[in-house]
């Protein structure tokens, strides 16, 4: 009876909060509460109890990143030694550090690469949420990791997999995929998957948010038709979005621009450095970040073009084989059909 008593207080107690957050007195508490949870696999529920579909649908169209057609301007990118030419990349690239920081282009920018991998790690912190950015150095390194066969009979591979999988020293999880209500086996993705050049997902009349990088290692970010990014020569890329920043300009917000989650989000600076963040979420030292705070954090690091990537419990980084920022998750490792991996430095080989 104790036992029965305690249980039946604590869920009054937890519906009555719940009641209270969606129908209190506070509309700002409510819109971020409803965007948080219905951005989830299957928290949506905690809203849907309380609040019908149209009010949901208000409260989302009023709080979000608004889509833009534009498409990242090439030009904008300067990467050191390159010119942005593939062709022009050679052995010079094996110390791309010193390159970078005596090159004009990128004199803004200070490295602070104390054991010569190319790779740097920040952590970041706002008042909501805390994170890791790594800066890679040299783009070219960055591609998508996917699996052999996209199917719903199989499993994706967790990020540790992908990592090993290309010999990679790093990486974050990727694009968009198939997960009802947070079961899904992450081996069917969405949108468009560009690997190595290949499309391995999307039709060529089909439009997705492409977020990825060119042969020439510019990150691009917009929406396009597959046959469009083959013909941009795009060599790697996902769909998930919204965009954060295009050509130096921050996407508009609607609200709050969002909820408080996990987040995972991609860019690339002016000298070609890519900026990987990775943000952890649903826990009591970080409830997690919104759009808004994502483009911040980019805006901080100098992104010219940014893009949001999946979230919630896939949100992961790992580095030399540690996992640096925890994915939030109730259950096994997330298995993931995409994702960004870190080459090793090139040597003269």
């Amino acid at each position: 009876m104790w036992v029965f008593v305690t249980l039946l207080i604590g869920i009054f107690g937890l519906y009555s909060m719940l009641f209270l957050i969606n129908r209190g007195p506070s509309d700002h508490f409510r819109d971020l509460f409803v965007v948080s949870v219905m951005e989830s696999s299957a928290g949506g529920i905690l809203a849907e109890m309380f609040l019908s579909d149209e009010e949901i649908s208000r409260i989302m169209s009023q709080n979000r990143v608004e889509e833009t057609a534009e498409i990242t301007d090439a030009s904008l990118i300067n990467i050191p030694g390159s010119s942005n030419d593939i062709s022009s990349t050679s052995s010079e690239t094996a110390d791309l550090s010193a390159s970078q920081s005596s090159d004009t282009a990128s004199s803004e920018f200070v490295y602070d690469d104390p054991d010569g991998d190319g790779i740097e790690l920040h952590e970041v912190h706002g008042t909501t949420y805390s994170g890791m950015m790594m800066i890679v150095y040299d783009p070219s390194r960055v591609v998508v990791s996917a699996i052999p066969e996209f199917s719903h009979g199989y499993h994706g591979w967790t990020l540790e997999q992908h990592i090993e999988n290309n010999g990679a020293v790093a990486g974050i999880n990727g694009g968009k995929y198939e997960d009802n209500n947070g079961l899904g086996a992450g081996a069917w993705p969405e949108g468009i998957v560009i690997s190595g050049g290949e499309v391995r997902c999307g039709n060529d009349g089909g439009t997705y948010g492409v977020y990825g990088f060119d042969e020439n290692d510019v990150l691009i970010v917009g929406r396009m038709t597959a046959a469009r990014a083959r013909d941009m020569g795009i060599r790697d890329a996902l769909t998930f979005g919204p965009a954060l920043i295009v050509n130096g300009t921050p996407a508009t917000l609607a609200g709050a621009g969002g909820g408080l989650n996990p987040r995972t989000a991609i860019g690339q600076r002016s000298d070609g450095a890519v900026l990987l963040l990775v943000i952890e979420g649903r826990k009591t030292s970080s409830l997690g970040a919104s759009m808004a705070d994502l483009i911040d954090v980019f805006v901080e690091y100098g992104a010219v073009n940014a893009a949001n990537l999946d979230g919630g419990m896939s949100s992961s980084m790992f580095y030399n084989g540690e996992q640096i920022v925890d994915n939030c998750t109730v259950r096994d490792t997330r298995r993931i059909p995409t994702a960004f991996v870190v080459l090793p430095p090139k040597t003269d080989n």
